[in-house]
């Protein structure tokens, strides 16, 4: 292919591109200021549960798996100024959870449900699930 044809092809595409402007972005670190607000997931199903959260539209983490007839406790945190529920990572770097979900082990995504949080959790101190087979589908409540 000639330079004559892909020189031009490419300038076209580069004046659609826009330029990103870096910011500094302050990580919050501890809990000051934060109201806990423990979660429990119980397994009501025969199947093993695998609970993820979505901490920002490209990043994802595992935050507890739950055998049947077992539950498990994550530890969220609620900033009271943003309305913003967290997650504390191993270096207790605040995680913002943006969404929370449970899904069948080994086909999670594809079974995935998601799980409410608002500030009528913060208000009883906790949150409280159970998850099960419904109707063909998972359900949590």
């Amino acid at each position: 292919m000639k330079i004559g044809y892909v020189l031009p092809v490419v300038l076209a595409f580069t004046s659609l591109a826009n330029a990103v402007e870096l910011h500094q972005v302050i990580v919050r670190i501890g809990t000051d200021g934060l109201d806990m607000v423990p979660l429990t997931i119980s397994n009501s199903g025969k199947d093993g549960l695998s609970c993820n959260a979505d901490f920002a539209h490209w990043y994802s983490g595992g935050v507890a798996t739950v055998e049947p007839g077992k539950s498990a406790h994550v530890e969220l945190w609620f900033d009271p100024k943003t309305g913003t529920f967290t997650i504390l990572n191993d270096k207790r770097e605040n995680l913002p959870v943006e969404r929370l979900w449970c899904g069948l082990s080994g086909r999670a995504y594809a079974t995935r449900v998601q799980i409410a949080l608002d500030r009528t959790d913060v208000a009883k101190g906790m949150r409280a699930v159970s998850c099960g087979m419904e109707q063909g589908s998972l359900a949590c409540r």
